[in-house]
């Protein structure tokens, strides 16, 4: 995790503690997520059919690899499948952070060999 996103968890926890957060409007209530006022108005109905069509932008589907390729390293029970899957994984962030053309410290963080070797030999024993 980053300053800022630790910045922001602690700033966040310290607002609950002092109660500024109870008295919210919706609070207990479910989001509404499929509000589309952030779309322009001209494209809101293209983007409709194509969510009901199933259709995902490439990012979005490229995103959910990369969420299933973490979930499999995860359980990588040997060095060399863990090793193939890190490849594998960085390749896609790789391909995601150029797609995304967003300065190099918002960029999605690669997986470094050496750090998921200790957590696969560590599960072995």
């Amino acid at each position: 995790m980053d300053f800022f996103s630790k910045r922001a968890e602690e700033l966040i926890l310290e607002a609950l503690q002092k109660g500024e957060l109870d008295n919210l409007p919706g609070r207990g209530k479910p989001l509404e997520l499929k509000d589309d006022s952030h779309i322009p108005a001209e494209l809101r109905i293209a983007y409709k059919i194509l969510k009901n069509a199933g259709y995902a932008p490439p990012e979005v589907q490229l995103q959910k690899e990369i969420s299933t390729a973490r979930d499999l390293l995860q359980n990588s029970k040997e060095e060399q499948e863990a090793y193939s899957r890190i490849q594998k994984l960085n390749l896609m962030i790789t391909k995601m952070n150029m797609m995304r053309n967003r300065p190099v410290f918002l960029e999605e963080k690669q997986v470094y060999y050496e750090k998921i070797v200790q957590k696969v030999r560590i599960k072995k024993k």
